[in-house]
Order: C-alpha cells, then structure tokens, then sequence
C-alpha cells in the first residue's frame, strides 16, 4: 500500500515525552494526597491532560491541570526527538501530527524544539470538542490536508491512536519504537519497529 499523507502522533512518536508526562503527573497527585505508581497513571497516555483528571475524579481539575503543566513545563523544552524519525518525515511526501496536547503545552515543548516546519498542519486538543479515541481530531487533519481517508495512515502508540484511526477510516501504524510491547495492537495494519520502515509505504 502506498499513502500520500503520513499523520502522526506526537508524544511516544516523534517525541520521547511520556516519562516526563507521567511523572508530572504522579508527583501533582503526590501533593494533593493521592498515591499512584507509574504503571497506574499509563492509560493517560494519549488522551488529554482534562480527560486524564476527570477519569482520575480530581474535583479541582484547573488547579491539577495547571500544576501538571508547570511540573512538565521545565523539561518539555529539551525532550528528546526519537532516532531517525525526522529524517524519515524530511523524505514523506505530505505530513500532519494529530495529538492530545494542548496549544499551551505545544508552545512549551513542540514549538521550541524547531521541527514544527516538517509538518503541514498541527491539530491539538484544543481544535475540537471531541478527542481521541474519538476520530474528530484526525478527520479534521484530513480536511486541512485535503485527503482522503484512504490516502493517509497515521501513526502513533497508544490504543487510543488506533481507535481514532479506525473510525476515520485511517489505517494505523504502531510506532513500536518507543514501546515495550505490541500485544495491544492486534488491529493495527502496521508495526514499524523503526522510524525508516515507515518509507516502505511511499514507493
């Protein structure tokens, strides 16, 4: 199968994020009483931070979400960029990045890092009113890259990203660069193991 437009995930993708993510998180709970290991805090990966409270049933959720940021904030500048996936985007013939980031975290990470000119849209969580695994915010990606569903594949790393997938009609790519495993991925119509076998699918 060939694809004209390669849409991807952000955190856990390209960016190697989720520990600062989740650690932020598990010390804003620390100081407001509530105890959870890191493996107890992962099904927030890939949803918005707001999701991620009201599932967590934090009653103040500005108040959490504002100290998660500012817990994030001082590392989000110098995450680091997973190996090869740039030069991999730098060769894709049309790209998008769907994520749950909001535009403040964006502008505190993503945006400082200097690889925002390599994609040619960017929708945040901010953009719709529904998010992933909702498939809004990848419909919409679609529209700003006037595509087809069956021209494009996105690719990212949690479940969510292949639900959101699936019902745009997307095919998904798990990015199995930065997991440990891919048994949730049953569905999955790819498992890139490295960024580079994403150019596999251009020619």
């Amino acid at each position: 199968m060939v694809y004209q437009v390669f849409i991807f995930d952000l955190d856990g993708t390209i960016i190697d994020s989720e520990k600062i993510g989740l650690e932020a998180l598990q010390a804003t709970l620390s100081e407001m009483g509530i105890v959870k290991d890191l493996e107890e805090l992962r099904f927030s990966i890939g949803i918005p931070g707001l999701r991620t409270l009201e599932v967590l049933d934090i009653s103040d959720t500005q108040t959490a979400l504002d100290t998660w940021f500012q817990k994030q904030q001082p590392h989000m500048q110098n995450v680091p960029i997973f190996r090869d996936i740039l030069e991999v985007i730098k060769r894709l013939p049309k790209t998008g990045i769907v994520t749950s980031q909001t535009k403040k975290e964006l502008q505190a990470g993503f945006e400082r890092l200097s690889i925002a000119q390599h994609f040619q849209t960017v929708v945040s969580a901010d953009d719709t009113e529904y998010h992933k695994p909702n498939p809004d915010p990848l419909q919409l990606a679609l529209q700003y890259l006037n595509c087809d569903s069956n021209e494009a594949i996105y690719i990212g790393d949690s479940p969510y990203d292949m639900e959101c997938a699936k019902s745009a009609g997307v095919d998904f790519g798990v990015a199995a660069w930065g997991l440990t495993s891919t048994t949730r991925f049953t569905n999955a119509e790819y498992i890139f193991k490295n960024p580079y076998e994403i150019l596999q699918l251009t020619t």
